[in-house]
């Protein structure tokens, strides 16, 4: 998660911000590719958790980190909590259980991609390996219990850490023991942002599949092939899933900011200070009646803010964020962009992913979400296996990167061979864990290594 916004410019009407999302359409392109991804980092002489503070800390990292690249400090009260590239637009940032992310800058290709990845990680690494830290490819937190895990000191975590048990029974898991890998991605129109959230909605559950690669939780093998997957099913459902309002007519920007001003608020930011406004209404702050700060209006940066606190598969903001992928090794990590950006950014790649899942219904997509997080690509749709449905898509994908005549198709590779074999990374975690580690969860922190 990136850093929060702080522009003041007032906001003051619903048009306006109809008008902001609307901004980020690019008619001519180009249409750039950021990713973000997420690490769990552990020590390694004695595979704990990494608390903030102390000389092999998180923050002796991101000191670190800020001393190699130059990147600015983005501070919380006397906390670093992240970096930014004021430059190129990158930012690295803490999730609340130290989870820790690169937001990638928008780059034109997955080549470009690829490199940063490969950049990031080699410096990361080597000053983990200084520190005494390592990272695992999992999309899970998979042998710590909650309260073992550290809490990070920014202000925005302790307001959603009050209200989630209130809305969901695993928001608290969510936020301190899932890890993600997603890509950002333009639209040229409202018609093209419409068509590309329509059919990668509908697609999440196969990339939840595909990517599935958190089977432990708490020490132990759980049922599911994605527990992320499971717990994102748990988590405050005003604000998260698969918006079917989405595939309703009259879909476009007012539909969703219609969504988002009726989603509660977290927190409202002013200067340096989070206010807990949890459950709030962003339409009585635009109307400058917030019961917690009379007369306060909106701005630029609370409507951006609020965007970032909302939780669908996909997210609408000026570009499309593809949020349904479990973190794992790096040629999977790698692999995710290059999936959606072979459906998404060639348009004839883009309509036959769109016939393909255009006939399904709400319940059937909303059943395959539910069906995923444990039956991975065994899972079924409109009478066929997820698997005949991802060698489908995948191949689309393919294709459709070919078409982009960069060479980028081979970084769909383990993509295309996960759909083939119908074996997800989660199913080979749990034959490692079956077989030769013999039930010991400890061997995470040896064999799947960043």
């Amino acid at each position: 998660m990136a850093r929060d916004q702080s522009d003041p410019t007032p906001i003051e009407s619903r048009d306006e911000l109809v008008a902001w999302i609307a901004k980020g359409e690019k008619p001519d392109g180009p249409f750039l590719i950021g990713t973000e991804h997420e690490k769990v980092p552990f020590r390694t002489a004695d595979f704990r958790p990494v608390a903030y503070e102390g000389p092999g800390g998180i923050r002796a990292l991101l000191d670190g980190m800020r001393r190699e690249t130059g990147w600015s400090p983005i501070m919380d009260g006397d906390a670093i909590i992240g970096l930014a590239d004021e430059e190129g637009g990158g930012a690295i940032s803490l999730e609340p259980g130290g989870q820790f992310e690169l937001s990638g800058a928008p780059l034109p290709t997955l080549n470009d991609t690829a490199a940063e990845f490969d950049t990031h990680m080699e410096l990361v690494g080597r000053i983990g390996r200084e520190l005494g830290l390592k990272f695992l490819g999992l999309g899970l937190s998979p042998v710590w219990s909650r309260a073992e895990t550290p809490v990070m000191p920014k202000a925005r975590y302790r307001i959603m850490s009050g209200y989630m048990p209130r809305v969901g029974t695993m928001g608290l898991d969510m936020m301190f023991r899932t890890a993600t890998v997603q890509v950002n991605l333009d639209f040229a129109t409202e018609a093209d942002m419409v068509l590309k959230l329509r059919t990668s909605l509908a697609l999440q559950p196969l990339s939840t599949a595909l990517f599935a690669a958190s089977p432990f939780l708490d020490g132990k093998k759980t049922e599911f092939r994605s527990m992320r997957g499971e717990i994102w099913r748990h988590t405050d459902n005003d604000r998260s899933g698969l918006i079917p309002f989405a595939f309703e007519d009259g879909m476009g920007y007012e539909r969703y900011v219609d969504w988002a001003l009726d989603v509660p608020m977290y927190f409202v930011k002013r200067g340096d200070r989070y206010h807990d406004v949890a459950g709030a209404s962003f339409r009585d702050l635009l109307a400058g009646k917030l019961e917690a700060l009379p007369g306060e209006r909106a701005s630029i940066s609370d409507w951006a803010n609020h965007l970032s606190t909302l939780f669908p598969d996909v997210r609408l903001k000026r570009y499309l964020e593809m949020r349904g992928a479990d973190a794992g090794t790096l040629p999977m990590m790698k692999a995710l962009p290059a999936f959606w950006v072979g459906l998404l950014y060639d348009n004839a790649a883009l309509d036959a992913a769109w016939d393909v899942v255009k006939g399904w219904s709400a319940a059937d997509r909303q059943g395959m979400r539910d069906d995923v997080p444990a039956q991975g690509l065994q899972a079924r749709v409109c009478g066929r296996s997820l698997q005949s449905v991802a060698v489908e898509i995948v191949g689309i994908a393919k294709a459709g990167l070919k078409r982009r005549g960069l060479g980028e198709e081979k970084w769909l590779e383990p993509v295309v061979e996960v759909a083939a074999s119908g074996r997800t990374p989660a199913d080979d975690l749990v034959a490692a864990y079956d077989g030769p580690w013999a039930g010991d969860l400890s061997r995470v922190f040896t064999d799947v290594v960043l």
